[in-house]
């Protein structure tokens, strides 16, 4: 029984030190993106984001927060996404082109 409790107490030690540690691996990425209309705007800040993301060698998780605004004569998105350390960096020319 000693073991069984020394056992459970090493586990429950340890767990938030290995969410600590995944939470350091993983950033939150953002890219802007403007255009006279709303989905080009969009279409310009997603795509954006996901060329950051592989241009880093990171690699995405969770859902794609996107926010426009249309305060002046062009409409501004901002998209953002966590992304984790793990993959290999691409070979971009600037945010819009990877190879």
């Amino acid at each position: 029984m000693q073991i069984f409790k020394f056992g459970l107490l090493a586990a429950v030690a340890l767990c938030p030190l290995s969410v600590t540690t995944q939470a350091a691996d993983c950033t939150r990425v953002a890219a802007v993106g403007n255009n006279f209309t709303h989905d080009a705007a969009v279409l310009f800040s997603e795509n954006a984001l996901k060329n950051t993301i592989a241009g880093r060698g990171l690699i995405p998780k969770g859902p794609v927060k996107t926010t426009c605004d249309s305060g002046s004569a062009m409409i501004e998105c901002h998209s953002s996404q966590m992304a984790c350390k793990g993959g290999t960096p691409a070979t971009c020319l600037g945010p819009w082109l990877c190879f």
